[in-house]
């Protein structure tokens, strides 16, 4: 997923260079998808024991990402084409770059360089808020578009006698950005600081 990352974050920063912010989907969609989809193994990974990184932190923000990545950017064509998508996919591939090194360092080292520590646990500090920034923005501007397409939208009457809106739900998702991101930083300044201190000590 490293790999797909740093293709993500060349091709992006290429095509702003030659094509400008319209054409920044378009070059990145499959390696983003394919590196967001592959995200759900750190789930299963947590499920089963095999990292500990606690469920309950790496389902929301995964889950979220999925949200965006499927729900919103490839579902609707017609948000593809705004600035906040190379602020959206620049902020993630750069977050799982430092991430997977660190990581991958770590596993196979058995610690990792102290410069690479601070970055992971210090590039949240910027990285998070405009990913989230631009996650909830590509939601709110794909609004219209779901309102009017119906999309994903199950209407009544049917015969399981049951109704979805995926225009509400998308509003409820936001909702949930409300107190989750706020919730998220503080859990991650609270791992920084546990990180940090530890390295310190050692």
């Amino acid at each position: 997923m490293e790999v797909a990352g740093l293709q993500v974050l060349f091709l992006a920063v290429k095509t702003l260079k030659e094509s400008g912010h319209e054409r920044v989907y378009s070059a990145v969609e499959r390696p983003l998808l394919w590196a967001q989809t592959a995200a759900v193994l750190e789930i299963i990974h947590g499920l089963v024991g095999l990292v500990r990184s606690p469920i309950t932190a790496t389902l929301p923000q995964i889950g979220s990402r999925l949200y965006v990545a499927w729900g919103i950017l490839w579902s609707f064509p017609q948000v593809q084409t705004h600035f906040v998508v190379s602020s959206l996919v620049i902020s993630w591939s750069i977050t799982e770059i430092i991430s997977y090194s660190f990581f991958g360092i770590k596993e196979a080292l058995g610690f990792a360089p102290s410069w690479l520590l601070w970055l992971r646990y210090s590039s949240f500090l910027l990285l998070y808020i405009t990913g989230i920034s631009s996650e909830v923005g590509l939601i709110y501007l794909a609004l219209p578009y779901m309102k009017e397409s119906g999309k994903y939208s199950l209407r009544m009457p049917n015969k399981w006698n049951f109704s979805f809106d995926y225009f509400y739900f998308a509003f409820l998702v936001l909702g949930i950005y409300v107190p989750g991101s706020p919730h998220m930083y503080g859990y991650m300044l609270g791992q920084r600081k546990r990180a940090l201190s530890k390295s310190k000590r050692e």
